[in-house]
This record gives C-alpha cells, structure tokens and sequence, in this order.
C-alpha cells in the first residue's frame, strides 16, 4: 500500500492484481475503510516467557494472549502497583484495546524515572546499569512509540528474589555519569541528574506524592 501526499489522490495499482491469490489494491489509503477490505491475515499473537538461559517458552495459548484481534503494536505499564508489569495490545478487531493482567508470582523490582538538568527533561537517552548480588541488568530509555501508544518515559528493573540493587549507574545524554548505591528494592525512584539523593515516588493520589527513599 502506498501513501500519497494527498488525501484526494488516487494512485493506480503498480502492476496487475492477481485476485486468485487474494492480492487487491485500495487507491486512496484515507478511504481503505470504506472499501470493505481487511488487511489482517489472522494471525495469533505470540507470548514468549524468557527462561534466562538464551531460550524462550511459548505461553501464547496458556496465556490467553494468542488473540486474532489483527494486533498492530504492544506496551507495558504496571496499572496495578505491584511492580509486575501489564500488557496493552492495540489493535483493529476484537476490541481496539486489550489489556492483559500479570498474574505471575511476584517478585522483587526496582522502576527508576529520571529529570535531567543539562540532559533533556525527562532523560530519554539514558544508559542505565543494575547491579545486584547476582545480576547485572543494563537497559535504555527510550520510550516506545508506536501505532497509537507510547510507553511511559521509566525504565523497569525485573530483580528476581534479588532483595538489594548494590549499584544503579546512570549514563546520561549529556555525558555525566551518575552512580547510586544500597537502594532498596519494590519502590519507584525518581533521581535528578547531579543530585546525590533520589525520591520514592508514592502512589495514591493524581499528583503522587514524592519524599526521600531514606524517610
């Protein structure tokens, strides 16, 4: 399908359409709607568990997430406050919103949101390391944007039964490294580029009340 500059252009089929194998081709894109046409090919989704060890296990139908809903994009956002992750799946049939809640035994986490000072405001850029007894966990931040979602500007640390992070380095764009140590886990942090202390963010309220981890 090709997209013209203009929402009234028309735009001819680049070579004949072979409709024995299903093939059809929409003019303007802006009316594909209005065509009775359906670009999915019903497929499941997939949901892989990661075992830690280079392989994956297939939970797509366990879970209940293997829906033909012509899925186009997914998110994650932890809607509950137990540090477990849910998952958000847009799509075009079958509900153009599912969300599908964690229910695995809990486990220990660590979510950090930044505000930088000389790097951009909400830090986005950001190499950030996690390191526990037993782990060392690198991530960036780097919010996804994709077809109508976008995922919160934080990074979240899966820590396993791991009960303290022994180091959290942050990289920021600017170039300024940042290094926090003995922080304690299940708490969400918000750290300032340049400032010593972070703050745990408390949720319960629409303004979410900030005060220091060491209160």
């Amino acid at each position: 399908m090709t997209q013209p500059f203009s929402c009234d252009a028309k735009t001819p089929a680049l070579r004949r359409v072979d409709q024995d194998k299903g093939e059809f081709w929409v003019s303007n894109p802006w009316l594909f709607s209005e065509s009775g046409r359906n670009l999915s090919a019903y497929e499941r989704n997939g949901f892989f568990l990661n075992a830690g060890d280079g392989s994956f296990y297939n939970l797509s139908f366990l879970s209940g997430a293997d829906n033909k809903g012509d899925s186009r994009t997914v998110a994650s956002w932890d809607i509950t406050g137990d540090g477990m992750p849910e998952l958000f799946v847009r799509q075009v049939g079958g509900g153009s919103l599912v969300v599908y809640k964690n229910q695995f035994s809990s486990t220990n986490w660590l979510n950090v949101s930044l505000r930088g000072t000389s790097s951009n405001r909400f830090g986005i850029g950001a190499k950030l390391i996690c390191e526990t007894a037993e782990k060392r966990i690198c991530r960036e931040l780097y919010p996804i944007v994709n077809f109508l979602s976008q995922a919160p500007a934080m990074v979240h640390f899966g820590l396993g039964a791991e009960k303290e992070v022994q180091q959290l380095t942050i990289r920021w764009p600017s170039g300024h490294v940042q290094k926090l140590r003995d922080l304690p886990v299940n708490q969400h942090l918000l750290i300032q580029e340049g400032h010593v202390e972070p703050t745990k963010i408390i949720p319960g309220s629409a303004a979410m009340a900030v005060k220091s981890h060491h209160d």
